[in-house]
């Protein structure tokens, strides 16, 4: 699986502002809104393109770019956490449709941290997946154990989509690890890839709850 991690100084910027507990709710969700948008950027530069030939203005030919994939995109919004998130994604694809999954995953505390969580998907709005077309990116900003992740992409991987993006902000080292063992082929955006979870399968460091840092 392709890990792409975002270090460029801005995007690392961002991160430290949203992990400060002292950032209020706004500036949180302006974070990652931004971050949505310079993962989105990144994932257009792992999409197919072919060099085409236009005439400007000026009536003189030239050769340019033309991303094909831009207008073959599914968002999947995984509630609530993911929203400002993929609200910075329809920055970079603004024809992109859009699905969403509500999941919650049964909240359990023992000594040791959980290897898998139980998750229940009780909804499911997925829009037509074209086979062998469409490129698919599923947004949750927290991949800690990966439990809610995999059960999606189990989902996703049986409408043959083109590809099936990842895009996070922190990702654990033990989700990321069994999301790239369950699926080497996948494309996984995150910012950070944090070292361990705590007894309540929180990432640590992290950031705490996304969802509720961004609503309440």
């Amino acid at each position: 699986m392709p890990l792409f991690l975002l270090s460029s100084p801005l995007a690392l910027h961002i991160l430290t502002q949203i992990r400060n507990k002292d950032t209020d709710q706004i500036n949180f969700r302006k974070g990652m809104v931004r971050l949505g948008r310079l993962i989105g950027y990144k994932i257009v530069d792992t999409m197919d393109y072919k060099v085409i030939e236009i005439e400007t203005p000026l009536g003189v030919k030239t050769k340019g770019v033309k991303i094909y994939d831009m207008d073959n995109v599914v968002i999947i919004n995984i509630l609530r956490a993911a929203t400002p998130l993929v609200e910075g994604l329809l920055k970079a694809f603004p024809a992109a449709r859009q699905g969403v999954v509500t999941a919650r995953r049964k909240e359990i505390e023992g000594k040791e941290p959980p290897s898998e969580m139980e998750v229940d998907i009780y909804y499911k709005k997925i829009p037509e997946i074209r086979s062998g077309v469409d490129n698919i990116i599923i947004t949750d900003p927290m991949v800690a154990t990966g439990s809610t992740m995999l059960k999606v992409i189990n989902d996703i991987i049986n409408m043959q989509p083109k590809r099936i993006y990842v895009a996070s902000v922190i990702a654990s080292q033990y989700g990321l690890k069994r999301i790239l063992e369950s699926y080497p082929d996948m494309f996984f955006f995150t910012v950070a890839v944090d070292p361990e979870l705590d007894n309540k399968g929180y990432i640590i460091p992290g950031l705490g709850d996304a969802g509720d840092r961004s609503f309440g």
